[in-house]
């Protein structure tokens, strides 16, 4: 009978089904997570969803619940542990076909099983590898681990590898096959892949602001004399003036001395409340109702203007890093100087 349903039953409809199954309170908790196009999607389809029988529901739930489970496996530990594990539970017939349902529209990232292993203990196994190859593992690991490696790796190696993760692009699925072939002994099993958009500035932007500030520098001077149109592009996305969350009141307010308050009030313009509520906090009163005033009556302004501003206020805080007078919080824990 689960088959019957599968067959007549689409996904919106299915989607549909789980949601008055889950009650108000629980779909529009699962709302909050999905796009406008899709709550409007699927509140059409409750709305002409007239009834359902116990026993479709029941198929349903079932149905949603074996996706979670094969989701959470594929997690732990991979596509092939996935399925040992859903045939198990549910026989060798429906694990295949939820693993297919799920590969179908899930991406499984490769490497998958590398992202789960010590990054101290992953160098070993990948330093002595071309720079590419070093470049393309690290590009699919998490900015933690990734930072750690390339700190790790000698100087004249550092700048290379971030140089090919930042213009690395499409990677084809033999090459990654290939290269997770390298490890697979060693940790894990493979993971199929199709072509995948990986790599680029961002990535490597996101790695060096995880690293610490000597290796930064180092492969940003490097990467300055050998692409120096990169590292401009990379220099602009390294801090951008939003990051000014990163800051506690103390840096903020020894950055706000070093402002011109007409190029704080343009910079304000676009940036949303928590940025201005930052800054505001941190400014005498008198002198944030100024500038509040300011940004009232100043009107219109054109956005180039706005991120002129934002950036020049952005410069004077790498400055002020640069010369120690204020931390830059980096989600991996500055080091304290006591």
């Amino acid at each position: 009978m689960a088959r019957a349903v599968d067959d007549k039953l689409g996904g919106v409809q299915k989607a549909a089904i789980l949601l008055i199954a889950l009650g108000p309170e629980r779909s529009a908790g699962i709302f909050k997570y999905l796009k406008e196009e899709e709550i409007e999607e699927l509140t059409l389809e409750i709305a002409n969803t007239r009834s359902v029988t116990p026993q479709v529901k029941e198929e349903v739930i079932n149905e949603f619940y074996e996706v979670c489970l094969a989701q959470q496996y594929i997690a732990e530990g991979g596509i092939s542990y996935a399925k040992e594990l859903l045939e198990n539970a549910l026989g060798d017939e429906r694990a295949r076909e939820v693993i297919s349902k799920l590969t179908a529209s899930l991406q499984v990232k490769p490497f998958e099983f590398v992202r789960k292993t010590d990054a101290a203990q992953l160098l070993n196994f990948i330093q002595d590898e071309h720079p590419q190859t070093i470049a393309l593992i690290l590009s699919y690991l998490s900015a933690s681990q990734s930072a750690m490696i390339i700190s790790a790796l000698p100087p004249d190696r550092q700048a290379d590898v971030a140089k090919r993760i930042a213009v690395m692009d499409r990677t084809s699925p033999d090459v990654i096959k290939e290269v997770e072939k390298v490890l697979e002994s060693k940790l894990s099993s493979l993971v199929n892949q199709d072509y995948t958009i990986i790599g680029g500035v961002d990535a490597v932007v996101e790695i060096l602001n995880t690293v610490d500030r000597g290796t930064e520098k180092h492969i940003m001077e490097t990467l300055e004399i050998e692409e120096p149109e990169l590292a401009d592009e990379i220099r602009k996305k390294m801090f951008v003036f939003e990051d000014v969350l990163l800051l506690d009141d103390r840096a903020i307010q020894r950055v706000l001395r070093d402002v011109d308050n007409n190029d704080l009030a343009i910079a304000l313009k676009s940036a949303n409340e928590q940025v201005q509520n930052a800054i505001f906090n941190n400014l005498s009163k008198r002198l944030a109702v100024m500038i509040k005033e300011d940004m009232e009556f100043m009107g219109p302004v054109r956005m180039k203007d706005v991120e002129e501003a934002q950036q020049k206020i952005v410069n004077i805080i790498r400055k002020l890093e640069d010369a120690g007078e204020i931390v830059i919080s980096r989600g991996g824990g500055d080091e304290i100087v006591v």
